[in-house]
């Protein structure tokens, strides 16, 4: 059984009893030459659609459930805004949107959060390419590969100290961890990177490097490649013997 983290793996075998010798684990990848094909291009333009150029972008992916921990960043805002002027950015649908929307109105800070709903894949990169941070507050996940596109797309990342997340990025090497569920965590995570560019600038300059490395697709399909044959070797094997 292949297994995207070493989180999963444990889960797997935790849920399912399986045998350790028969859970291998191959990450996720991601494609960073569709981010590169864009390093020329001046997105000033496309980013003055969503934020003013004072304004710092603090972007979100993904589904807006609970376990994506999307109100933890919501009830973030106002610690973050504290600090810096910054526009948040929310991509995705799911059922928290209007209940999100209607907390963001309460509090008087509807000019400073957007909720875009689906975008594009083509849009959703240039939003990435513009984000001062990226952030990936989920309480529960198995892998994280939204984490791995912003670090593909140059942005520094903010995530939850959690299952795959966890594996993915080093703390203050590639990428800042926070608490899970914790507004306060995050919102210290979001300022360190933003009122930080030295900072910025390293964590993401060696999550690119780490994303060549590590996350490269031709690289995970020769490693799952390696699982099957290792597998068919042994099958090979059992049947001569």
């Amino acid at each position: 059984v292949i297994c995207c983290s070493d989180y999963m793996v444990s889960h797997v075998r935790w849920a399912f009893g399986l045998p350790a010798d028969k859970l291998v684990m191959v990450p996720n990848g991601v494609n960073a030459e569709a981010y590169a094909k864009t390093e020329s291009e001046d997105l000033s333009g496309f980013r003055g659609k969503f934020a003013l150029p004072e304004e710092k972008i603090v972007l979100f992916v993904g589904r807006l459930v609970h376990e994506k921990g999307v109100h933890v960043l919501v009830n973030a805002v106002p610690k973050v805004l504290g600090k810096v002027n910054a526009k948040f950015i929310i991509v995705g649908n799911g059922y928290m949107k209007e209940q999100l929307s209607n907390i963001v109105k309460n509090i008087g800070l509807a000019h400073k959060v957007m909720f875009t709903g689906f975008v594009d894949d083509e849009t959703l990169r240039k939003l990435q390419k513009c984000a001062d941070v990226s952030v990936v507050p989920s309480l529960f996940e198995p892998f994280g590969i939204v984490a791995l596109e912003a670090m593909a797309a140059k942005s520094p990342v903010v995530v939850s100290d959690t299952g795959g997340l966890s594996e993915i990025v080093e703390h203050d090497v590639t990428g800042v961890k926070v608490y899970p569920d914790n507004p306060d965590s995050l919102a210290w995570g979001i300022t360190k990177v933003l009122l930080d560019e030295a900072y910025a600038n390293r964590i993401r300059t060696n999550a690119y490097k780490e994303v060549q490395e590590k996350y490269d697709w031709y690289k995970i399909a020769q490693q799952t490649k390696a699982v099957y044959e290792a597998v068919l070797n042994e099958y090979s094997k059992s049947i001569w013997t």
